[in-house]
């Protein structure tokens, strides 16, 4: 492996590990030297890649945690019948969730809930990403509606504001109960909702 690619590869490693400390304990309580030490890489490796631990946190929300949800969504919502397609998606997130993301939560939850009150960097990137979610899905209900899937009386800001917050809501009440029962009931409460909305 050329020098390029190593680096290339440390710099993976250390996104990877500290995502998996900050999904696990908190930004705050993340340690730097515990990534050191599960990444096997020294501080001068951490240090050429990233200026400081907020730096690092910064990349890990938007190369690890934002490119799921991105992915996960566009698809969703890239159908002319948002209505079937977001329902299908929650349906999907009911029957797959784990154990572990019960426990944990939603890492971009926890970091707003977190670091939006103290850190302005991470409350404008998590910002731009709920607002990204929110308007993707606004543009597609519109869209639905002029397909005639979508009940052309909604206030699609209103809805999709809605869904979005709901959805959120549910692994954080889930994740604050440990109850998996929890996050199904809310789920399936906005996929009734959704179904209600069609033309």
């Amino acid at each position: 492996m050329n020098a390029s690619a190593l680096s290339e590869e440390n710099r993976r490693k250390l996104l990877e590990v500290a995502a998996e400390e900050i999904l696990e304990k908190g930004f705050q309580a993340t340690s730097i030297s515990d990534i050191l030490t599960k990444t096997g890489l020294s501080k001068g490796a951490l240090y050429h890649h990233f200026s400081s631990k907020l730096t690092l946190g910064y990349a890990v929300l938007e190369e690890v945690y934002l490119p799921d949800y991105i992915k996960q969504w566009e698809l969703a919502l890239s159908t002319p019948d948002p209505i079937s397609s977001v329902s299908e998606l929650l349906r999907t997130e009911i029957e797959e969730i784990s154990d572990e993301s019960i426990r944990l939560g939603c890492p971009l939850n926890n970091l707003a809930q977190e670091m939006s009150p103290i850190d302005e960097g991470f409350r404008q990137r998590i910002s731009r990403a709920i607002n990204r979610w929110r308007s993707d899905l606004q543009a597609a209900l519109a869209r639905g509606q002029k397909a005639g899937h979508v009940d052309p009386a909604i206030d699609t800001f209103q809805v999709a504001t809605f869904v979005v917050a709901s959805i959120e809501g549910s692994i954080g009440l889930a994740k604050n109960g440990q109850d998996r029962a929890l996050f199904e009931a809310c789920l399936e409460g906005v996929i009734s909702y959704l179904e209600g909305l069609r033309a």
